[in-house]
């Protein structure tokens, strides 16, 4: 199972591949993956690592599971491969960019293009079933992806982390609020979005903050 990493990721997390914990999932998803569908595909595992490497970041998305339809999961959270159609959650972020900054939807949902500018597309669980939501919950993926939110928060600083809804809110609070900017809303998806997703401008506040530290912002 060939996976792909950035060097710089994978300098920055060695100490956590090197972990008992992480041997028994990769020992887990490796099964999972030799016996049954598993998103996304097995080399882009790592794939918002390897698009954003660790000295390069400047916005973290939280996401929770990658998506479970064939051809949706590329290893971005929120985002999907070229030609597949948007997720409600992606027709949502999209509206709220629009209504904030007055730029259109795009033709694709692939959310590569902020990747390389330096968002990190970070899901809680890096693996799913085909068609089985929260099916590799619980497994590891949530130590390991909890120690690259603390990784960030202690190495970096003048960051802007997006969390939007409870389960990225929880997972979000060891970042230090001295150091970082943190953008709170509820979840972008159908159930949710109207209640204040729309309308919460995190898109522009994220720019401007990077702007106010002499960074170049994001072309959402």
């Amino acid at each position: 199972m060939q996976v792909r990493i950035s060097p710089s990721w994978q300098a920055v997390l060695q100490p956590e591949f090197d972990k008992s914990y992480f041997e028994q999932l990769v020992a887990f998803v490796r099964q999972e993956y030799s016996t049954t569908t598993i998103f996304p595909p097995a080399r882009l595992i790592f794939n918002a690592f390897d698009q954003c490497p660790f000295d390069r970041v400047k916005v973290v998305i939280i996401g929770q599971d990658p998506y479970h339809g064939i051809g949706q999961a590329h290893g971005l959270c929120f985002s999907v491969n070229d030609g597949v159609q948007f997720p409600p959650s992606l027709v949502n972020i999209f509206t709220e960019i629009e209504r904030d900054l007055g730029i259109a939807s795009p033709r694709s949902g692939n959310l590569e293009r902020w990747a390389q500018q330096g968002v990190l597309l970070l899901n809680a669980t890096l693996t799913v079933r085909a068609h089985l939501a929260g099916s590799h919950q619980g497994k590891g993926w949530e130590q390991f992806t909890d120690a690259v939110i603390e990784t960030l928060s202690r190495e970096r600083e003048g960051l802007v982390f997006m969390l939007w809804g409870s389960y990225a809110q929880r997972k979000g609070a060891v970042i230090d609020t001295r150091k970082h900017l943190v953008l709170k809303a509820v979840h972008p998806s159908p159930l949710s979005a109207y209640r204040g997703f729309i309308g919460c401008g995190h898109f522009g506040q994220a720019n401007e903050y990077l702007q106010q530290r002499g960074l170049s912002k994001i072309e959402w």
